[in-house]
């Protein structure tokens, strides 16, 4: 029963062999829509544990280091989460002030792989998009291995506020199991936002009363979407409820919502490579030994390691203002637009 099974899924025999991590169930989080169905729930937590049984062996086997990232305890407050983003960027040798230049890249330098993720359909063969979830991050103890995963790198500020989001669930919770879902979502992402935008270059860039021609601008400077920007600035009490709501109306009536103006590209894991090029040779991924030994889908273990050279990063070493540079021929295109009404907490 189990040859045909995997004859007809494409699963290695050893998928049933391996004892699977011990990973406890409440040390998964998920940035998803509240419609997502309990299934599609189900299938997206089965598929992140295996790719944390996979990331997790490959860090202990290559002997990768992995940075001490601050963990919450107690009640929080806006200003303790400002002050945890702040203490990230040091676990994570970024200095307070400065523009996150690769999220994804600072992340894998710190030990806390990045992966792209996919479902399989029952014939093991990739389905083409998740529908309902953004992202996902799990944890199997706070002295232990951490993963992070994104669905759907079309944009690259999306991808980034995710991962960011989900950056902020490894410093937030895992010492703090017993707080409601909706307010572990809540402190996510005004985490992913102090991460992103520091609260005093916030201050400095966001000065009441801006427009979306400014927000522009800074997208293209921050590598953050101007919806995440504008719940920065409410966060931060720079715009009332009223004027929140107000910019989110130009951004819907725009047609702005889910195709914002300013192209930001999406970054490039590159740490699940390396550790499956070590451990593997230059096959990698593409190995039948790596699915046997690993007991993974081959198709699903390729998923996890994207090819090299895409383009990436909002302002890379190699092309620091690029971005801004492109925001100039498009600055006709991001037009002055009169207040209206909007609620949103969308980063």
């Amino acid at each position: 029963m189990l040859d045909a099974v995997c004859a007809a899924t494409g699963t290695p025999r050893s998928f049933f062999e391996v004892d699977p991590d011990d990973l406890p169930a409440d040390t998964l989080a998920f940035r998803k829509t509240a419609s997502s169905s309990v299934t599609e729930v189900e299938r997206v937590s089965a598929t992140v544990r295996e790719a944390y049984g996979v990331s997790a062996r490959l860090l202990t086997e290559v002997g990768m280091r992995r940075a001490v990232l601050p963990r919450a305890e107690g009640d929080l407050d806006g200003d303790d989460i400002e002050r945890l983003a702040e203490e990230t960027r040091d676990a994570l040798g970024i200095a307070r002030d400065s523009v996150m230049q690769h999220l994804t890249r600072t992340c894998e330098r710190a030990g806390i792989p990045v992966v792209p993720m996919m479902l399989l359909d029952r014939g093991g063969n990739a389905e083409d998009r998740v529908i309902g979830h953004f992202g996902a991050s799990c944890w199997r103890g706070t002295e232990d291995p951490s993963l992070i995963s994104y669905f759907s790198a079309s944009s690259g500020d999306r991808q980034r506020f995710t991962i960011a989001h989900e950056l902020g669930h490894l410093v937030l919770h895992p010492a703090r199991r017993h707080i409601s879902p909706k307010l572990a979502e809540q402190e996510a992402h005004r985490f992913a936002g102090a991460l992103l935008v520091p609260r005093e270059r916030a201050y400095e860039a966001l000065e009441a009363p801006f427009q979306l021609r400014e927000l522009g601008e800074l997208k293209a400077r921050w590598g953050v979407s101007m919806q995440a920007l504008i719940m920065r600035s409410r966060h931060l009490e720079i715009i009332d409820k009223e004027r929140t709501q107000s910019l989110f109306k130009q951004i819907a009536n725009r047609g702005w919502r889910l195709n914002e103006p300013v192209i930001v590209h999406p970054e490039q894991p590159l740490l699940m490579r390396t550790m499956m090029t070590r451990r593997f040779g230059k096959s990698g991924a593409s190995s039948r030994q790596a699915s046997e030994e690993l007991g993974l889908n081959l198709v699903l273990l390729r998923s996890l390691v994207p090819e090299v050279g895409a383009a990436s990063s909002v302002a890379t070493a190699q092309a620091p203002r690029a971005d801004v540079v492109n925001l100039a021929s498009r600055r006709r295109q991001v037009p002055d637009i009169e207040i209206a009404d909007r609620k949103s907490d969308w980063g």
